[in-house]
Order: C-alpha cells, then sequence, then structure tokens
C-alpha cells in the first residue's frame, strides 16, 4: 500500500508548489482537487469559472464531492493499491474548510457527504501550510485573475482560515501545521522536517 500525503491550505499558501516537489522527491503520483480527473476538469470549470456565478452551497459541496468520489475510485485508491505514493492537492479538509465552515454547511453534514464519496479512504498525513493574509494576497495578486473560489470575499477566506484551525486542533494525529511564509526552498525544509518526523518511513525519501 502507498503512502497518501494531502496538502491543504487557503488561497496563496503555496501548497500546489510543495505538494510538487514532494511528489519530484518520492517519484510519488501528483494529483488535485477538484479536477484530477477528466470528468473532474469539466467539474472543476463549473466550480471555478466566474462565469459560473452564484452557486447554492449545497450544489457546491454535492459537485466537490462528486468530483472527489470519481478521483478516488478511479486514480488514488489504484495507485495506493499498486504501492505507489500518491500526494495531492486538495482533499476532504478543503471541503470541511470551504464548504463547511466558509459555506456555513457545517463540518457534519460535509464530512458525511466526503466520507461517503471516498468510500473511507483517508491520507495518511494532512499538510496545512499557513501564511499571512498578507503574503497570501501578494502570491494571489502576482497569479492573475482569481477563481470563483478566490474571489469569494475576506469574510469567507476568514472563515475558511478558522475552519483548517480547527480541524487540524481537533486530528493532531493526521493533520501538521507548517508555516508557509517565505522562500520556496524554507517552505520545502520545514515541510520535509514534518513530514519525516510523522512518517518514518520518509527518512531519506
Amino acid at each position: 500500500m502507498g503512502r497518501f500525503v494531502v496538502f491543504e491550505g487557503g488561497e496563496g499558501s503555496g501548497k500546489s508548489t510543495q505538494a510538487r516537489l514532494l511528489a519530484d522527491r518520492w517519484g510519488a503520483l501528483l494529483t488535485f482537487e477538484p479536477g484530477g480527473t477528466d470528468v473532474g476538469q469539466r467539474l472543476r470549470e463549473i466550480l471555478l469559472s466566474p462565469e459560473t456565478g452564484d452557486l447554492d452551497p449545497r450544489a457546491e459541496a454535492l459537485l466537490m464531492a462528486a468530483d472527489r468520489a470519481h478521483h478516488v475510485s478511479t486514480k488514488i485508491r489504484p495507485a495506493l493499491n499498486r504501492g505507489k505514493d500518491v500526494i495531492c492537492d486538495r482533499f476532504v479538509g478543503s471541503s470541511l474548510a470551504y464548504q463547511g465552515y466558509g459555506r456555513d454547511l457545517g463540518v457534519d453534514a460535509v464530512l458525511s457527504l466526503s466520507t461517503f464519496a471516498t468510500d473511507g479512504l483517508v491520507p495518511d498525513l494532512v499538510v496545512l501550510l499557513v501564511v499571512t493574509p498578507a503574503e497570501a494576497g501578494t502570491r494571489l495578486a502576482a497569479a492573475g485573475k482569481p477563481d470563483r473560489l478566490e474571489a469569494a470575499g475576506d469574510e469567507f477566506h476568514q472563515r475558511v482560515a478558522e475552519g483548517y484551525a480547527m480541524l487540524a486542533a481537533h486530528d493532531p494525529d493526521r493533520w501538521v501545521v507548517v508555516d508557509g511564509g517565505g522562500e520556496i526552498a524554507e517552505v520545502e525544509a520545514r515541510v520535509r522536517e514534518a513530514i519525516e518526523a510523522r512518517l518514518p518511513s520518509a527518512m531519506g525519501a
């Protein structure tokens, strides 16, 4: 069975970069949500395109779950079963933070939906990258036009950040919080140290 590590964080946290670096180092399968499959790409367009406009929060949560169900069934679980390590940029934690907290749907309801979608699959480790709002804003400004969720507003993203903090605090055996501020190499070193401390099998990888 391969190792399953997920990177979580708010917009501009640098999780996509760090997920790629870890996957390269391990020779792991790198994937992401939403959109990690061909079907998921269609769902991603609906979920993130500014042209979608307002979307009922429950519809948003259900579309995320549909993306995840197909992703786990066709890509993540088969790879893990082959003994391949999998690094995923966002997973259940994103739905709990964005839809559970950000959209005020409630963690329990979104967790139940996500558990159904994943058929109970959970990561070995979740790395939560945290940056200041100022640094996140600078990174997003450099990235160009925001997508639908990036443009959701400061209050929404504050709820998301608070949600992530709550999730990490309530599951310290599975979640590790890493300072995502500073240069990419500095963050990579922190991430590596955190993973090696939690997953002894990662030593030397």
